[in-house]
């Protein structure tokens, strides 16, 4: 497989990206992951975005108006696809599960790109797959990256954010 091209794009008015930390990131999975579960070859897109950009995405493609965290849609032959993830959901949702932000934006990458490989999570059965891929690649993510490459604007770290 030829090194991909990772597009990354961010919509969101609370986050910081460091796109190479990205970029290793999703390499790291397209290289330790086991070969069933990673994401097909060409370029992968990742956009980020607050809960009304992604619930707008949400609405236009799946008729679903309500929050998400992960929107994922296939590609073609030069795009492997792209992954639409929630900044505020994962901030939301880290204080939930013990996550720090960081790691629940990685959690969603990685959910997004075992979309891409093929997984679903939509059945149940389907679901406890996705659970143990997700958990494989969050060792990836431990055990690889030190540094936080998302960084939360600070303010959005009170208990009344306004986003």
């Amino acid at each position: 497989m030829k090194i991909r091209k990772i597009y990354t794009s961010n919509h969101s008015r609370i986050l910081k990206i460091d796109k190479r930390g990205l970029s290793k990131f999703v390499r790291a999975l397209d290289g330790n992951l086991p070969p069933h579960l990673r994401a097909p070859e060409g370029d992968i897109s990742v956009a980020f975005f607050d809960d009304n950009g992604l619930r707008a995405i949400h609405k236009k493609f799946l008729n679903d108006p309500g929050k998400t965290d992960v929107i994922t849609f296939s590609g073609d032959e030069d795009l492997a696809g792209e992954i639409c993830v929630s900044a505020e959901r994962a901030l939301d949702w880290s204080k939930k599960f013990g996550n720090t932000p960081d790691r629940e934006l990685a959690l969603y990458v990685a959910h997004g790109y075992l979309h891409l490989a093929g997984l679903d999570d939509i059945a149940e059965s389907d679901a406890a797959k996705m659970r143990l891929a997700e958990s494989e690649a969050l060792k990836i993510f431990d055990a690889n990256f030190d540094a936080p490459f998302f960084k939360f604007s600070p303010s959005t770290f009170n208990n009344d954010k306004k986003c």
